[in-house]
């Protein structure tokens, strides 16, 4: 079963720490108990908090991102977390170029778990501004992923 899952974008500004807080909070709603965070592939955020736009948007759909900072994926997230979510294709080359050799660490992409929505990638609202849109595939994508984990059930 699947205890920890990491989201990861490319400067954990604006796509991972929404999904990140989309997921704390549906997941305490579905009576889940996982270990969930985000990172970014890239270092040039560390330690800065999520992009303003970002932050209020998510405000607006009750999630709170202000006390998450941006960090970069490491190599102990490999082991850490069970379940590692790229936001886009570019997101999971990197993953899979950054995994250690036999980590156990499951890769994917958030996507995967919301056919539906007809995408396969999180596009980047930094440059699009369209923060809501992100928004709306990142809450489907958890949902899809919330009712999978408490199944027990992962694509």
């Amino acid at each position: 079963m699947i205890r920890s899952v990491l989201f990861v974008c490319l400067g954990n500004i604006c796509r991972s720490p929404t999904a990140e807080g989309v997921m704390r909070t549906m997941a305490a709603q579905a009576g889940l108990s996982l270990d969930i965070d985000s990172a970014g592939t890239g270092a040039w955020h560390v330690g800065k908090p999520p992009h303003a736009p970002a932050i209020r948007a998510a405000a607006r759909r009750g999630y709170d991102l202000t006390g998450f900072r941006a960090r970069q994926v490491g190599r102990a997230d490999f082991t850490r977390f069970q379940l590692i979510l790229a936001m886009d294709v570019a997101n999971l080359r990197d993953l899979e170029r950054l995994a250690p050799p036999g980590a156990p660490a499951r890769l994917g992409r958030l996507l995967a778990h919301a056919p539906e929505t007809g995408r396969s990638e999180v596009p980047d609202p930094y440059h699009s501004g369209d923060y809501e849109a992100v928004l709306d595939l990142i809450e489907t994508a958890c949902r899809g992923l919330v009712t999978r984990l408490a199944g027990a059930s992962l694509p």
